[in-house]
């Protein structure tokens, strides 16, 4: 099944390319307490993403079992997808946050465990990041319901996703010092305003879906 592969590439795209303050702490714990708390930190995340996307799968399940109109699903998904973008692409503000100098610090394992739950606290807590997933499980969850197998198109999407954004992610604290100086204010605000028309083009793509039901 290669569409939903794409999707999830296309997902993972997104949720990678995202500004917000994640990025910013991937960067900021591999450049100040090296690469073993970066890690610890992107684990945190990447516990949090998987938290989330199974309770938000869980409420648009029940969603879609109370209205079982799957056209219904797909606007409301599109809707969300929609005002994601308009925010991401008009009125999201770009700020460069202050990084430390790269050095290594020593860490023992309860530094990192508590590095790894900063990561987790800080991706569940934000808003944004529980509205993002439960759109995109509404939108996918829509498109799932006209497959044979919905489970697996589903599996096949957010597992393709999270699988990408993990290794961007890693790669984000590999390459934390390389990177550092390259996220200048006109950068990221041409890669919010990329992200921010992927999503419109998304969200447009499941209206017409929708209509179509």
């Amino acid at each position: 099944m290669i569409a939903p592969v794409l999707k999830g590439l296309l997902l993972g795209l997104i949720l990678s390319i995202s500004i917000g303050p994640v990025v910013f702490a991937i960067l900021k714990q591999s450049l100040t307490n090296g690469h073993k708390a970066g890690y610890a930190f992107v684990a945190g995340v990447s516990a949090s993403d998987i938290s989330l996307l199974f309770i938000c799968n869980v409420f648009t399940a029940l969603f879609t079992l109370v209205l079982s109109h799957k056209a219904i699903i797909a606007m409301v998904g599109a809707g969300f997808l929609l005002l994601m973008g308009l925010y991401t692409l008009i009125f999201k503000k770009i700020k460069i946050e202050s990084i430390g100098d790269d050095k290594d610090k020593t860490m023992s394992k309860r530094d990192i465990i508590g590095v790894f739950v900063s990561g987790f606290l800080m991706n569940t807590l934000n808003p944004s990041v529980f509205l993002f997933w439960f759109a995109w499980t509404a939108a996918i969850g829509a498109d799932a319901s006209a497959t044979n197998s919905p489970l697996a198109y589903k599996l096949l999407v957010f597992g393709t996703c999270l699988l990408f954004v993990l290794v961007s992610d890693l790669a984000k604290v590999a390459l934390a010092g390389t990177l550092r100086p390259k996220l200048t204010e006109k950068t990221l605000v041409w890669i919010n305003r990329l992200s921010g028309i992927i999503i419109l083009i998304f969200s447009a793509a499941l209206f017409y879906s929708a209509l179509q039901y």
